[in-house]
């Protein structure tokens, strides 16, 4: 058979068992060819790599990418080493070029500033630097925000204004009035407002993926789920697709509550019309559902309390959103439907429900729906060989949990040796589970499956910025973590014959590399970096 394309004097890491290692690779339609079976052809394109590395496309299993290609265009970029003078500054040079009463939108602060946000003097320090204009901030998790008085004005939120089911509408101690920090679902109450006073349109809405699936290919990544959508970036991707410019596999999760983005609609309206979204490329075949919230404000749900504080007292546990009934509920649902699930769990009781959940939808026959525990940063050891005998697979974000901001905050919270104790990798493995890499951008600052890739092998900060290893046991070898965001993150979003590794028959996706990661220090993996990355057997990337 004459191969469209044909790559030689290359290093070919398949990531197929069957076959790891070759020296070139054959294109025919888009596909992958049996070396066997390659002919050169009289349109046959060759090229001679030089030796260089190839790997197959990344595959990010959880990322919100259209609101990382949104906030580029359209927002305030915040990094999270920002501190509150910092943050004050970004608001007043973005506010002076707005008009009187428009809107300061951005992110991300760190975690660690919430107690410092939290009272009245930190807002009006807000409300000056934007001249009094509504702002809204999220921070690290984007689960919550920090808002000016006009924001609150704007969203009707007052004293009096009771906090909303799942979220907590932070007060001063002595006059019950809002500082400004919104956690959880009490931020949707200011996402309500914003939308009724800035919409994007059908065009910006695809601009923002389009611009974030052109960084994503800049990372290496041709596939990846979209971890929670609305209605119109469904709608961007099928336009996108009919144009012939989604130029990567997408899988959608569709949200069945929403305590953190304010969407509308969601739950079972939202599935009734998802389906008018699917093409070539997008599959919407997910639900997502948020168990819990996150640990540093205290919303993830955990079997044992929190350290205790002046709010919660000794014995908070925090909670989930949802009872098991009604979990399992919306799994069966979705499984009845074709769909498969999402479940954010932050906490290991959270965890633990999920599993509870799923072991009942399997016990009614519901064997081929895939069910995902997304994050899992804490996962009680009695629950770890569960993953495996319930085909549970593990989504977890190196980029939330190495050492940073994010655990820092989280060991303010939690006792010492159980906030040291987090993703428990090396066991998920051991016990045969499933796992699958993904980068939560932009709640992480870039899609760079590297960085995960060296925190995964040594359990340290990349950036070397942050000192110390957590939980150094926990590591796992460098195939491992290639194959976590590869073939891992394929088979958990479905996608594992049509991608994740280059097997015969299946998307020509690959990229190549500026160096062997197999003869690169696991100090120097992130340093890593993407000089071309095909899609379907045409280049979409290529450096410089």
């Amino acid at each position: 058979m004459a191969a469209d394309l044909i790559l030689t004097n290359a290093t070919v890491y398949t990531v197929d068992p069957t076959r790891p290692w070759a020296s070139a690779l054959a294109v025919k339609d888009g596909r992958v060819l049996s070396l066997e079976e390659v002919e050169r052809g009289p349109k046959t394109e060759v090229l001679d790599l030089g030796g260089a590395f190839v790997l197959p496309g990344l595959v990010d299993v959880h990322t919100h990418h259209a609101f990382a290609g949104r906030a580029a265009l359209f927002e305030l970029e915040l990094g999270t080493e920002a501190d509150f003078d910092r943050l004050l500054a970004a608001v007043r040079e973005r506010a002076a070029g707005l008009g009187p009463d428009e809107w300061v939108i951005g992110g991300a602060w760190a975690a660690t500033l919430v107690a410092r946000l939290s009272d009245r003097a930190a807002r009006h320090a807000l409300d000056e630097a934007a001249g009094g204009r509504p702002v809204t901030l999220a921070d690290d998790s984007r689960h919550n925000r920090w808002v000016s008085s006009r924001a609150l004005e704007l969203s009707g939120i007052t004293a009096a204004t009771p906090d909303p089911a799942g979220g907590e509408i932070v007060r001063d101690p002595a006059t019950g009035e809002p500082t400004g920090v919104l956690i959880e679902a009490a931020g949707v109450l200011v996402e309500h407002a914003l939308r009724e006073t800035r919409k994007l349109t059908g065009e910006q809405h695809a601009a923002a993926s389009r611009h974030a699936i052109g960084v994503l290919h800049s990372y290496g990544v041709t596939a990846f789920q979209d971890a929670g959508v609305s209605v119109d970036i469904l709608r961007a991707l099928k336009s996108l697709d009919d144009a012939g410019e989604l130029d990567a596999w997408v899988v959608s999760s569709l949200l069945i509550n929403d305590p953190i983005f304010g969407f509308d609609p969601i739950g079972a309206p939202l599935l009734e019309v998802a389906g008018r979204y699917r093409t070539e490329h997008h599959r919407p075949d997910f639900v997502k559902i948020f168990l819990d919230g996150v640990p540093p404000t205290r919303t993830a749900a955990f079997l044992e309390p929190y350290l205790p504080d002046e709010v919660h007292g000794g014995c908070h546990h925090g909670a989930t959103t949802m009872p098991g009934e009604e979990l399992e509920g919306w799994l069966r649902t979705a499984a009845e439907a074709g769909l498969s699930a999402k479940v954010h769990c932050t906490g290991d009781a959270s965890v633990r429900a999920t599993l509870d959940a799923v072991e009942k939808v399997r016990s009614e026959g519901y064997t081929e729906a895939r069910f995902q525990v997304a994050h899992g940063q804490f996962v009680h050891p009695d629950d770890v060989p569960r993953f495996a005998a319930l085909d549970v697979s593990a989504d977890i974000s190196p980029f939330l949990w190495v050492p940073g901001v994010i655990p820092s905050a989280i060991a303010t919270v939690l006792p010492g040796d159980r906030a040291a104790r987090m993703q428990p990798n090396r066991s998920l493995l051991d016990s045969g589970a499933l796992v699958a890499g993904g980068s939560d951008w932009p709640v992480s600052e870039s899609p760079n499956a590297w960085e995960g890739i060296q925190g995964l092998v040594t359990r340290r900060d990349p950036a070397g910025v942050h000192p110390g290893a957590l939980w150094p046991e926990q590591a796992i070898s460098l195939p491992e973590a290639i194959e976590v965001f590869t073939l891992g993150s394929a088979r958990a979003m479905g996608l594992g014959a049509v991608t994740g590794s280059l097997s015969p028959g299946k998307s020509a996706d690959f990229l190549v590399l500026d160096r062997d990661p197999f003869r690169t220090s696991p100090a120097e993996l992130a340093r890593t970096e993407v000089t071309e990355t095909w899609f379907a057997g045409h280049r979409v990337f290529r450096r410089g």
